[in-house]
């Protein structure tokens, strides 16, 4: 495997910030908005335009020094501060947990797709080649994905 480049606080924090909002989805089914956030951190008696949401999400413009804010959105999110404040904070276990299981739904999806459209042509002998095939791949990625986390 190719060595990566390290990626930039920007890139972390959007991608720390995209993964809350897809947990608290799964958890609740209702993705919350930036009207949403916008009322959580002026709560707190600060403001976040639309604009500086959008940048932080997209990892694109300057990483923000504003750790009020970045607390305000943990509080927000149910998450210890570090885990927006610090590079190297570990997965919350609650995000984590969630994670793994939006992960072992997405690969159930797969196998299903794959029988449902593969099942009317194709012999027996090669579905269960493709069978382990999708099954393979699947632990591999679970398992760089484990390591990489």
């Amino acid at each position: 495997m190719p060595d990566q480049l390290p990626q930039r606080p920007e890139g972390i924090l959007a991608e720390r910030l995209n993964t809350l909002l897809d947990v608290v989805e799964a958890e609740g089914g209702h993705r919350y908005t930036f009207p949403d956030i916008k009322k959580a951190v002026e709560d707190r008696g600060l403001h976040i335009s639309r604009q500086r949401w959008h940048y932080m999400r997209a990892g694109t413009g300057p990483m923000t020094p504003d750790t009020n804010l970045l607390e305000a959105l943990a509080d927000f999110f149910g998450v210890p501060a570090a885990f927006l404040t610090e590079a190297e904070a570990k997965t919350p276990e609650r995000v984590a947990a969630q994670l793994d299981l939006l992960r072992a739904m997405r690969e159930a999806e797969v196998r299903s797709f794959a029988a449902r459209t593969l099942t009317s042509d194709l012999s027996p002998e090669t579905l269960r080649e493709i069978r382990d095939i999708i099954d393979e791949t699947l632990t591999r990625q679970s398992r760089e994905a484990r390591d990489a986390g």
